[in-house]
């Protein structure tokens, strides 16, 4: 029997009930907590947090690369302060080691902090750090939330999904044996997502798969995944964290008070989406952890 390959799942905020808290990546916890292999052994032992009050080091993260972590998928969402000095030490360090990260962020300058991740970190782009090399770029695409700046590509409403398209080669967390081309080919929506790209200075990177922005028809990147080197393991820059949000995956269990936009349904209705997006996080969690995405299952 095989050990569990251990995820860390963190925000960079403290706990606050009314934000983006680790409380409201309940389905994601327990979706990836609930993956059995063949004989029924879990596949992942999952741990959810909050970092520590700010103007300090985190005791996880500041610590991560002398942990007995496999992955870290790093929720940034805070405005700017989430990650020290230290913080950011360590998880560069836990990468050199061979460790796995999923680092995703929202529009504008939510989750910044993150620029001061080497690798991973400079293929976010935001509205006043780390601007996207693409000037053309640089403009609203969501017009409906006017206090919301670029980036802020709308592929939908929360509750919704968006068609995703996927590059070629077809990266390994993007396949889907079950869907007719064996290729994964929903995420959820969300108003206005971030900006990824690969990072011009960083072979082991590509950018994997594209939206399409429902207001402008502009296409944009949705996910860059670094490939495992000698300088550090497999990674995923992620355009927005709400593709793993409960309110995007069951608007039903609520969002903080400043989230304006009506959500929709369309994902609750779909079956075939919710099949295609558990099937991307499976996949990511597996590729992280160094693990076949073909990993057979439980029956």
């Amino acid at each position: 029997m095989s050990q569990p390959s251990r995820v860390l799942l963190q925000t960079t905020i403290p706990t606050v009930i009314d934000d983006w808290h680790i409380g409201r990546f309940s389905l994601l916890r327990d979706y990836l907590a609930g993956l059995r292999d063949a004989t029924g052994s879990p596949l992942f032992e999952v741990t959810a947090r909050d970092r520590d009050p700010a103007g300090a080091p985190d005791s996880v993260l500041s610590q991560l690369d002398t942990s007995s972590f496999d992955e870290l998928w790093l929720f940034a969402v805070d405005t700017g302060d989430g990650l020290t000095e230290e913080d950011c030490g360590a998880i560069s360090r836990f990468r050199q080691r061979g460790g796995g990260m999923l680092v995703t962020r929202d529009h504008m300058d939510l989750g910044c902090s993150v620029c001061t991740l080497g690798g991973v970190g400079a293929a976010h782009f935001f509205h006043s750090k780390n601007l996207d090399p693409d000037q053309a770029r640089r403009r609203i695409d969501d017009t409906e939330t006017s206090a919301i700046l670029w980036p802020n590509y709308h592929s939908g409403a929360n509750g919704d999904f968006q068609h995703i398209q996927v590059s070629e080669p077809l990266h390994p967390v993007l396949t889907d044996p079950d869907a007719a081309d064996g290729a994964v080919h929903c995420l959820p929506a969300h108003p206005h997502e971030g900006a990824v790209g690969k990072p011009a200075d960083d072979p082991t990177a590509r950018v994997i798969a594209t939206g399409r922005s429902t207001v402008s028809g502009v296409a944009f990147n949705l996910a860059v995944a670094f490939e495992p080197s000698a300088d550090g393991g497999p990674a995923i820059a992620q355009s927005t964290f709400h593709h793993f949000a409960d309110y995007n995956w069951n608007p039903r269990l609520g969002a903080p008070s400043f989230v304006s936009e009506p959500p929709g349904d369309a994902l609750a209705h779909s079956p075939e989406a919710q099949r295609s997006i558990e099937r991307y996080v499976r996949n990511v969690a597996l590729w992280l952890a160094g693990r076949p995405v073909d990993t057979a299952l439980a029956a």
